[in-house]
């Protein structure tokens, strides 16, 4: 079974906030002791983060759930409840962060970079937040928020300095063996290679470079045949292309051919990839009985013919790339942006919700049948602006409007 896993989804839940107290203080010789319930804990976030040692999605494809810590509830004395834990789950650099429908909701380049998957339910405020001069002794609290909840989908771009690119057997996965300490699966049959591999090329003077071996390319591969799209997926990231042809007297074009073909599929996919610096290479040169013209580099991997030479090709231009970067930040962390209200139609059409977390807040109240709760719900409403957005929407009066738990029937004050 494969260990490598470059695509998946996720199923992430912030931990549930929780509730607030309604307590009154019961002390001797206090006879009327004014509230004291304490707050609830807010529950805890889920976090993704890049991570350079984490290889692959592996982790999430038999486990594909991830939730906060739930928050505890706040208790009499004006005693608060405990925050939930956050937590942060590992993923691969590079790992790319969609919603269902594909939109990108966050790009996790480079290690630290983080995203706020799902934020945890705010905590409950206990009734002694509500004590006013008109209110002296309020007998509601407010409930823990719902913590949020959603699907996402994850899909891995490989960071490599170089990727190899080429037909399958081309020797691409013999090249990386010779010049790094990555062994990968190697026969003379096409599509040896099911999976990338990583391989790190060390030279005498200190300098690393990150050279990845891709599946072999396919006619048509841009367009998702041979599964060409998931591997292609894998070249965006690369600083530098090398683009290896076959020499071989079995190639089943010329390498002149092969070359076109292979920029096409780069091309079709995405033409970016055609600015990145590139080197053009003949492999499997021991093969070469004199069948095919190529007059550029050339390479035997299994002979170390051009081998040398190739490398160092690959640091110059490596390096050139790196100093041509601009520098960037720590980290970064991306967080979505709030999405407010909206009034829609039910699917009866009978009637209207008022949907999103703000105006689900803002009824999140302990009892809604106590007259001094509801009027502090319908207060949060009209500073929201929700009456004029119900105006807005087309809402007759008489008809039924839902917020959350709270439903009644609209009125024009």
């Amino acid at each position: 079974m494969s260990q490598f896993v470059d695509e998946c989804g996720l199923h992430v839940k912030g931990g549930d906030g929780g509730a607030g107290s309604v307590s009154f203080r019961r002390e001797a010789h206090v006879p009327r002791g004014g509230p004291d319930g304490g707050d609830g804990g807010s529950g805890g976030d889920v976090w993704l983060v890049a991570d350079h040692n984490v290889a692959s999605l592996l982790a999430f494809r038999d486990h594909p759930f991830r939730r906060g810590e739930d928050g505890t509830h706040g208790m009499g004395k004006k005693r608060h409840g405990r925050r939930g834990a956050d937590i942060e789950v590992s993923v691969p650099e590079g790992t790319v962060i969609k919603d269902q429908a594909g939109k990108v909701l966050a790009d996790l380049v480079h290690t630290g970079d983080r995203f706020l998957a799902a934020e945890g339910g705010i905590g409950g405020r206990g009734n002694a937040k509500f004590l006013s001069n008109r209110r002296r002794a309020p007998g509601f609290a407010e409930q823990g928020e719902i913590g949020e909840e959603r699907w996402l989908r994850m899909e891995l771009k490989l960071l490599a300095d170089v990727a190899l690119v080429g037909f399958p057997s081309v020797g691409k996965s013999t090249l990386i063996s010779v010049i790094s300490a990555a062994r990968p699966k190697i026969a003379d049959y096409p599509f040896t290679t099911l999976e990338p591999n990583l391989g790190v090329v060390r030279t005498d003077d200190g300098v690393e470079i990150v050279v990845a071996d891709l599946p072999g390319l396919i006619e048509g591969a841009a367009e998702g045949k041979g599964l060409g799209r998931q591997f292609l997926r894998h070249v965006e990231r690369a600083r530098v292309l090398v683009v290896m042809v076959d020499l071989s007297p079995t190639a089943m074009h010329p390498p002149a051919e092969q070359k076109e073909i292979l920029l096409r599929e780069l091309a079709d996919y995405d033409p970016i990839l055609l600015t990145r610096p590139r080197i053009e290479v003949a492999s499997r040169a021991d093969l070469d009985d004199g069948t095919w013209e190529w007059d550029g580099e050339r390479v035997a991997a299994v002979t170390g013919d051009g081998v040398p030479q190739l490398v160092g090709r690959m640091v110059q231009t490596v390096t050139d790339a790196r100093q041509a970067m601009p520098e960037r930040e720590a980290y970064v962390v991306h967080r979505l942006e709030g999405e407010g209200y909206k009034v829609v139609r039910d699917e009866t059409g009978s009637g209207w919700d008022v949907v999103g977390r703000e105006a689900i807040r803002a009824v999140r109240l302990s009892d809604l049948t106590n007259p001094e709760a509801l009027d502090e719900a319908h207060r949060r409403l009209k500073s929201l602006g929700i009456d004029r957005a119900l105006a807005r929407a087309g809402v007759k009066p008489g008809d039924t409007v839902r917020i959350g738990k709270l439903e009644f029937d609209y009125e024009v004050e």
